[in-house]
């Protein structure tokens, strides 16, 4: 298949590039190189993918790349928290309208199936039960509970303590920040232009991913860069909370995969999917990690310190993904730090 990967010179979109290369697929780049991601072209890029420069939101050059595409996987997007409201039309005009046009190209140019580059973020907070309550959904916490160290959220309805659960895909949307709102936003327009005549989509929801290539000391990238920077530059990694925060890491190879098992099945699946490990991590454990893979690193600090808009636990459930995709997870959380803690990352842009 002919497959056009936008955003394919980045983090993910390049490992996905990598994986349909050596499944024997033609692949098409492109990639805008933002000088705010990029320092330069990256050297890791493989000869044998067409690489094309310009930006999503271009019609015409969308249309260039996606001419005789059989397949797309789309992986440009600004990620992260970034700086909040401040990003809003960045994170709007690029995930947003860019999405739009790759859509619309898409269908006129008759792309059979896409993939789409979703995020957990768009469910806000995990899935939870209160033994005397049942399920329980959407808890804010409260700004006195978290000057307190109280961290954990309480039954809504009685206050008890409440068990953190693994969230499913129908788990209903409740994005959390300006960049979870475009990632539901995707997911609408995608779905949407599926029902007019454009590209069958797979939403491949991806959990907190890590490995080689990551971007080094930016707020854009995630907690998993962050303590590999600062275990990098000699400090301890600084845990926010207690540490007790539970999220599923997902190796970027793993990743790849699961974009090349939805590109490659017989019929598309349509619909959204969790991508993870299948087994919650706490934030602590991904410090801890990363200090026993390096060699004379710190051990982690634990501050107590806090965002008010950051979500206490979310981990997805894996089981859609294995039972209609025949994805799992194949590199383990010790192995994969391992390799991420010798991992050379993106240079930083000024």
């Amino acid at each position: 298949m002919r497959i056009v990967v936008t955003g394919g010179a980045g983090f993910i979109g390049s490992h996905v590039a990598d994986a349909l290369l050596q499944r024997g697929h033609e692949v098409v780049i492109l990639d805008s190189f933002d000088p705010l991601v990029h320092v330069e072209r990256p050297s890791y890029l493989d000869a044998r993918a067409e690489v094309i420069a310009g930006d999503v939101r271009d019609a015409a050059v969308v249309s260039r790349a996606l001419r005789g595409a059989d397949a797309l996987s789309h992986q440009a997007a600004i990620v992260g928290l970034g700086q909040g409201l401040e990003d809003a039309p960045r994170y709007a005009m690029v995930n947003d309208a860019g999405t739009a046009v790759v859509l619309r190209s898409a269908r006129a140019a008759g792309v059979r199936r896409m993939v789409l580059a979703s995020s957990m973020v768009v469910y806000g907070e995990g899935a939870y039960v209160c033994e005397a309550c049942g399920p329980q959904r959407s808890i804010l916490r409260a700004e006195r509970d978290l000057a307190a160290g109280r961290f954990d959220p309480g039954c809504p309805r009685c206050g008890s303590a409440l068990e953190p659960r693994p969230v499913e895909e129908t788990a209903p949307l409740d994005p959390r920040s300006v960049y979870a709102a475009t990632k539901v936003h995707q997911e609408h327009l995608a779905f949407i232009a599926m029902r007019e005549g454009g590209p069958a989509v797979t939403a491949l929801r991806y959990h907190n991913v890590y490995g080689p290539r990551m971007p080094r000391d930016t707020s854009y990238a995630g907690v998993a860069s962050s303590f590999r920077s600062e275990v990098a530059a000699g400090r301890p990694p600084r845990v926010f909370e207690d540490g007790g925060q539970r999220r599923d890491f997902v190796h970027v190879r793993d990743v790849a995969r699961a974009n090349v098992l939805a590109l490659e099945r017989e019929e598309p699946l349509v619909g959204p999917l969790n991508v993870g490990s299948g087994t919650p991590r706490t934030i602590l454990d991904l410090a801890a990690a990363l200090v026993a893979a390096t060699p004379g690193a710190h051990a982690p600090v634990v501050t107590g310190a806090y965002r008010a808009t950051d979500v206490r636990h979310v981990f997805g459930s894996s089981e859609k993904a294995a039972r209609e995709l025949g994805f799992r997870a194949e590199i383990s959380f010790v192995s994969g730090l391992e390799e991420f803690a010798r991992a050379r990352l993106r240079e930083p842009v000024a």
